[in-house]
Formats: structure tokens, sequence, C-alpha cells
């Protein structure tokens, strides 16, 4: 932003700090959470609209949290329906100087003035993402979620494309140019699923949440398994 021109370096580091502690404090008992990403610009007429706000509804009534961005559109249409549900609704709210009002419907709100603190928040927090039509934001979200996976950085989790006639196109663009010229592989492409049953999406977050939960408790018992083996062992 033109402000961090001017001014000390040292104190654009503790607000970027300060963006991180917050975001770990709020976060970090929220329990199994799904990104909703999409476009701030559709209304409430709009069909994906209307679609995010069932879809949240049945994944908060499943015991999920749902984070978005925090905004308007489909955003807003994600917190909504956690709402309704009665659920955990997060939104990560981002200072932006011509868009972004953050909408009414967040238990958890937390602003930020930084893109990439923000961005954290979402693949740290967050089981799976549910990518609606969008623009660049959207599209920024989904490539970078996948970028992490396919170079290790994250393990492995649901990207679901929700909207089969908005992101075929692209999908297609993956199998032909990007195989033909071998930029992806194929394996790349499991990465992504395409889907327009709201049930369907339940499915697969519960399929993944078990993954993990079963993940977790074999690395806790390989941990204790480890302590113990370190108790009888005698250092010279």
């Amino acid at each position: 932003m033109v402000e961090d021109l001017d001014g000390s370096e040292t104190w654009r580091m503790f607000r970027i700090m300060s963006e991180f502690v917050e975001g770990f404090d709020e976060l970090s008992n929220i329990g199994p959470a799904i990104t909703v990403f999409g476009s701030a610009r559709f209304p409430k007429s709009n069909k994906y609209y209307k679609a995010t706000v069932k879809l949240s509804k049945l994944l908060a009534e499943d015991g999920y949290a749902i984070i978005t961005g925090g905004g308007p559109g489909i955003m807003e249409a994600a917190n909504k329906g956690a709402t309704l549900a009665g659920g955990t609704s997060v939104g990560l709210n981002i200072n932006l100087p011509h868009e972004q009002a953050p909408n009414e419907y967040q238990s958890i709100s937390i602003n930020f003035r930084y893109f990439f603190a923000r961005k954290v928040m979402f693949v740290k927090y967050s089981i799976g993402y549910v990518i609606m039509p969008g623009g660049f934001g959207t599209m920024d979200e989904f490539f970078e979620a996948l970028t992490l996976m396919q170079t290790h950085k994250v393990y492995r989790f649901p990207i679901i494309l929700f909207g089969s006639d908005y992101w075929q196109p692209i999908i297609d663009f993956m199998k032909g140019k990007m195989l033909e010229y071998k930029t992806i592989s194929k394996k790349d492409l499991k990465l992504i699923q395409v889907t327009d049953d709201p049930l369907e999406v339940v499915k697969i977050m519960d399929r993944h949440k078990k993954w993990k939960e079963r993940k977790i408790k074999e690395a806790r018992i390989e941990e204790r398994r480890y302590q113990q083996h370190i108790k009888g062992v005698t250092f010279l």
C-alpha cells in the first residue's frame, strides 16, 4: 500500500506480526472449518448466491465452521448460511480502497491490512476449500492452494469447484493445453474436484475430516511411543 512507503519498516513489521497474532488467537479453537471463496459482485438473486447459502448451511449443520473473506456476494452468502444454521461464521476482512464492506453475518470478524497474512489464516485453519464462481481474487486463492499442494508445502486437502458451467472451460484448458505443453502432469488434476451438488461437497469434506482425524491419532500414538522410548534410553 502507498502509506507503507512512508515511515519505519520496523513498525511495518510490528503491524504484520500483530495480524498474525490476532488471527492465531481468534481462530485456534474454531474446530474443523471450510473456507468458501467466490465473487463479491453477485447479488442475492444470483443462483450461486442462493446455492452458497444452502451449501454453507448444510456444512454448518454438519459441524463445520465457515470461513470467508468477509465481504459481500458469495462471501456474504456463505456467512449467512452458517449463521442460519447457528454455526461459527468467520469473516477475514481485508481493507481495500474501493471495495469490501464487511457483511453482517459474522460471529468472528477479523480485519486484515495485508493479503498475505490473511491468506495464511485461510490455509492454516481450513480442512477444505469450496471455490464458487469468482474473479481474479478467487482465482488467486484457487491457484495458490493448488501450488502449495503441488509443491508439498501443505498436506493435500479438498479443493472443490462448485458450478460446472462456470469452471468447465478452465478444466478443459488444463486437460488440453496445459497437459499438451507439459506444464502440469495428470496427477495434478486429481487435486481438483468439480460438482454442482451441495450434498456431494458435504460427503467429500466428511471423508477428508475422518482421514485427517485418523492421521492425527496415528501421529499422537507414534509420539507417545517415541517418548516412552526416550525415557528408557540412558544418555552418557
